[in-house]
Formats: structure tokens, C-alpha cells, sequence
């Protein structure tokens, strides 16, 4: 695991700019858990994908259970190398606990990374955010947000907004006093002021989200729908389609 030092940006640098642009953000810093994305620089992107596929839509605790079947599947006892991963059957996948699904998905992930795709840690880290978020989600089963959690809690990218989290949404709405949560669109507008520093911004969301609890969060509607302007006619009244059909012709 990394230490706040090893971070690719200046944390303290980071804290000032958004305490500075944005007062929310500034009384988070003095209320909440610092930023610290506790980076594990001994993960492979491709071992962080695979455990991102066995997590998603299941608990917690289901996919570490899981995950160690997986792992026990290996010669190492630690994840599968993309060869192991081509080579191991899809009974065997099935019985560790996997969805048909995931088992296209590791698989497509293990072939991907065997033929370069996927970057090594050491490759990922000269690449742009937008050149990995374009190479990532090519893979079956790894979305934008995927993705995002990778750039943030594995390579400590400093200017990630994930704009579909709920707990993000959830959080902006409560730091912000807002009983709807914003559409994706709405939060990265708003988002522009964290500038260079959306990852850290992200973090306080999320503070916000923990601090102020489900049963006020649980309240937060979602987004409201944009209404559709009305055209006036000439003589200023509401021009609307009449909703009576026209009689068939005989």
C-alpha cells in the first residue's frame, strides 16, 4: 500500500485550490477523513480489473468469498494469470461462484492483456487518463466507472470525476443543500471549479455522503427531468398538438 507521499500530485497544493474555490469543500476538509486512496502499487491492472469484475453487483463480502475460490484456482493461491485465466474451464469458474457473464468477462480481460491492450502498471502510468479510460472499456464487461475507481484508487490520477456514482451525487447534494441529485451533465459542469483537483473533490463527496447518513440520504430525489419549452404563436398563447385524431376519410 502507498503512503500520501507517493501520491502524483501535491495533496496540501490540491486541499488549498479546492478550500480556496469552493467553501463546501473547505468546511469537508475541517469535518471529514482526509484524502487518502490507500493505492496498492502491488496490483497489476490486470489482477485490479479482474477483482473489479468478480465485485461488481454482488456484496462485499459474497465476491471476497468468491474471489478466493478464484485465487485457489491458480498455482500461486493468488489471482490467475491471464494464460491460467484462457486455460481454466467455465465449470470451474461456475463452481468458484462466477455468472456466465463474468466468466466472458475475465476471460476477454485476460486475452486483452495478453495481446497488449491492457497496459502493464508501468505502461499505465505514461498514459493519459483519456488513452486509458479508451483502451479499458473495450474490454467485456469494464465500464466507465470501472475504469474511474481504477484511475482514482489504483494510479491516484488527481483529476477524476466519476459523474454516475450514486454516493458522489448523493454527497454533492447534501454538501450542497440540493434535494434532488444533479444529472451527470449538471455535476460535471459544476465540477469545472475543482479543476485540476476533481479526484479530491470526489473524495469529500463521498465524506459528505458517509457523514450525513441513509436516513437523510435516502430522502435525496433524483435528478429532475428538463422540461420542454412550449412555442408561443403570434398571438402569445401555448401552441400545442391537438389531441383529438383526424376523422378517416370515407
Amino acid at each position: 500500500m502507498s503512503t500520501l507521499s507517493e501520491l502524483p500530485f501535491d495533496l496540501a497544493a490540491a486541499v488549498t485550490h479546492l478550500s480556496n474555490c469552493d467553501p463546501c469543500i473547505a468546511r469537508l476538509v475541517q469535518e471529514a477523513i482526509p484524502f487518502d486512496p490507500n493505492i496498492d502499487h502491488t496490483q497489476s491492472p490486470y489482477e485490479a480489473l479482474l477483482e473489479s469484475i468478480a465485485y461488481q453487483s454482488i456484496s462485499g463480502k459474497a465476491a471476497a468469498t468468491i474471489f478466493a475460490r478464484i485465487k485457489a484456482l491458480s498455482t500461486s493461491g493468488k489471482a490467475p494469470t491471464p494464460q491460467e485465466m484462457l486455460k481454466l474451464s467455465k465449470a470451474a469458474l461456475r463452481k468458484a461462484g462466477l455468472s456466465g457473464a463474468k466468466i466472458l468477462a475475465m476471460k476477454n480481460l485476460a486475452q486483452k492483456t495478453i495481446d497488449g491492450i491492457v497496459p502493464t502498471h508501468e505502461e499505465a502510468l505514461k498514459l493519459s487518463d483519456e488513452e486509458l479510460v479508451e483502451r479499458l472499456i473495450s474490454v467485456r464487461g469494464i465500464g466507465a466507472w470501472t475504469v474511474e475507481m481504477f484511475l482514482i484508487f489504483r494510479l491516484g490520477r488527481p483529476d477524476v470525476l466519476p459523474i454516475h456514482d450514486l454516493g458522489v451525487k448523493k454527497g454533492w447534494s447534501v454538501a450542497y443543500g440540493k434535494k434532488h441529485m444533479p444529472r451527470p451533465a449538471e455535476l460535471l459542469a459544476f465540477g469545472e471549479r475543482w479543476r485540476p483537483y476533481r479526484t479530491v473533490a470526489s473524495w469529500y463527496m463521498w465524506r459528505a455522503f458517509e457523514l450525513a447518513g441513509y436516513a437523510a440520504t435516502n430522502k435525496i430525489r433524483p435528478p429532475k427531468l428538463k422540461r420542454k419549452r412550449t412555442k408561443l404563436t403570434a398571438s402569445g398563447r401555448n401552441k400545442t398538438k391537438s389531441r383529438h385524431k383526424r376523422p378517416p376519410r370515407r
